[in-house]
């Protein structure tokens, strides 16, 4: 289905564009902190100091665009909570999510390449490609890969990129989709899928002859001049300032999983593993809301408008009508589009394990807005970013982080049945419990894992992703697996099953409304053996 969007921005048709056109650098966009180029700089320092003080933040970098111009950047915090390293506009923070739209952006440059076409069968540029449908491995189109209408759950198969760092490469993705059995028909709705992107990132290497990496910089962040962007190996040194992920402990912001010397190059890439700072996301953004005549010849008008036509309609929750006002909300190629306070935006946001990005474009005003922070800032996310649109939409409101705050910490304390059972009485399992249960098992594309004695307990052991692996307790007659690894973010039940063939394994989030990417439930394991 092609739903339209209000705006200039509905694809109509698609264009035959060479990449022999020379394109000139187009300089990242920079502005001294403080700046007052926006139209209220006082209601934008009002809002990033009260998103600062209420979240307790450990860094934040924002900065405004207004009538195609950087009108207002500010940064303020640390890189390292208590290392006294400020965040700067040149910090590098981790885009998660907002990766996409870069990749999809490589495949359009493909397409007006006449390198391949968004209704090429995935197939014909990567002949190993399977999904558990044989109809829908041979149906599925590059466009598809895109639009998150796979018919796969919610995060299916996220296990095998987060937490990183994992043993899992991108060819173990393409092999392990096969075994992924969907939830819905093929193109019959809107399931949030990183995998597809991963797949997308290699049809990309698969017809440009390179690497994703060497692709991405040589075809996005090279012409647009973002010379600070980052992805696949690098050196921590050569990069300047970066900043790292945070999560809140009883003593404050704690940094998570720091970069060593050298940057590794990851598997999800394609999908959420782009480093970008303040200065280069404010130059994609205006690429975007106002190119400039080299910027237009790097995609074509047609690539353009098709990456933001409406491919698969999205739900609108009560918050989206109630805050903003929304009728409408569809993913295009890599972002989400939606009409807020009658006016047309495109969107994404990157969430990773403490870290969190938001990059909003009004197109119409050839305005928007950039967030990136560095600790577990969900909520203040969600706060800021709707401050940030009513500064555009509704100014006259005078609605700024306060507002919204109370506003959604009265939906979270509202009498509700919360899912989350109560483990108080856990402890640690009796391997006599467990019995011959006890072993090694195997998942088809979660790969083996071991359930055995170590020392006086049980641990549970991934083979493929080493920080999955904790004590397995006892909560009356269920196992739960306790991660050592904090900042693994949800426990896991275990549940086993003696079948005629033998013990099954199958697992489920603590929380069940827990974050998606811990897909358990997508786990169906065989023991295979006894414990070495």
């Amino acid at each position: 289905m092609r739903a339209g969007v209000a705006g200039s921005g509905a694809s109509r048709r698609l264009t035959a564009f060479l990449m022999s056109v020379a394109i000139a650098c187009v300089p990242a966009v920079a502005l001294a902190q403080g700046a007052t180029g926006a139209r209220d700089p006082a209601a934008l320092a009002r809002i990033f100091d009260q998103a600062m003080a209420r979240y307790a933040l450990p860094g934040m970098a924002m900065g405004v665009i207004e009538d195609g111009k950087v009108a207002w950047v500010r940064t303020g915090g640390e890189t390292v909570a208590g290392s006294g390293d400020p965040v700067q506009p040149s910090t590098l923070f981790k885009i998660a999510s907002n990766s996409k739209a870069m990749t999809a952006s490589l495949l359009a440059r493909q397409v007006d390449a006449g390198l391949l076409a968004w209704d090429d069968p995935v197939v014909r540029h990567l002949p190993t490609f399977r999904m558990h449908d044989p109809w829908v491995t041979r149906e599925m189109q590059v466009r598809d890969l895109l639009v998150h209408n796979s018919g796969l759950p919610e995060g299916a198969g996220d296990l095998m990129l987060w937490p990183e760092p994992n043993r899992f490469g991108r060819d173990d993705i393409i092999a392990g989709l096969a075994h992924l059995e969907p939830e819905r028909s093929f193109r019959s709705g809107y399931a949030y899928d990183n995998l597809m992107y991963v797949v997308a990132g290699e049809v990309a290497a698969a017809v440009g002859g390179a690497s994703y990496e060497t692709l991405l910089r040589r075809e996005v962040f090279a012409p647009l001049g973002l010379d600070a962007c980052r992805v696949g190996q690098w050196e921590r040194a050569a990069a300047g300032s970066v900043a790292q992920p945070h999560m809140h402990a009883d003593t404050g912001n704690v940094a998570i999983r720091t970069d060593g010397d050298t940057v590794p190059a990851i598997t999800s890439a394609a999908a959420g593993g782009i480093r970008c700072n303040l200065d280069d996301m404010l130059a994609w953004a205006l690429n975007w809301l106002d190119p400039t005549p080299a910027q237009r010849e790097w995609l074509s008008q047609a690539q353009r408008d098709a990456m933001w036509t409406a491919h698969t309609p999205l739900p609108v929750s009560s918050r989206n009508r109630e805050w903003d006002g929304t009728h409408v909300r569809a993913y295009g190629y890599g972002w989400r589009l939606a009409d807020v306070d009658g006016e047309w935006t495109v969107s994404h946001t990157g969430t990773l394990s403490g870290m969190y990005s938001v990059l909003m474009l009004l197109p119409d005003r050839k305005s928007g807005f950039v967030v990136m922070i560095n600790g577990e800032g969900s909520t203040a996310r969600t706060v800021l970013t709707a401050a940030l649109l009513k500064y555009f939409t509704d100014p006259g409101s005078g609605a700024d982080v306060s507002a919204f705050a109370e506003r959604l910490e009265s939906e979270r304390t509202a009498p509700s049945a919360s899912r989350v059972p109560d483990t108080t009485s856990r402890r640690p399992i009796d391997a006599t419990f467990l019995g011959a249960r006890l072993g090694r098992y195997r998942d088809p594309w979660f790969g083996e894992v071991s359930v055995c004695t170590v020392g006086d307990g049980v641990r549970f052991r991934s083979v493929m992703s080493p920080l999955l692996s904790g004590r397995v307790m006892r909560v009356g007659e269920r196992a739960l697996v306790d991660w050592d690894d904090d900042t693994v973010d949800l426990e896991a039940w275990m549940d086993f099953h003696d079948e005629g063939a033998g013990t099954r394994m199958t697992m489920a989030k603590l929380d069940p409304d827990g974050d998606f990417s811990s897909d358990y439930e997508d786990l169906d394991f065989r023991r295979i053996g006894d414990c070495e």
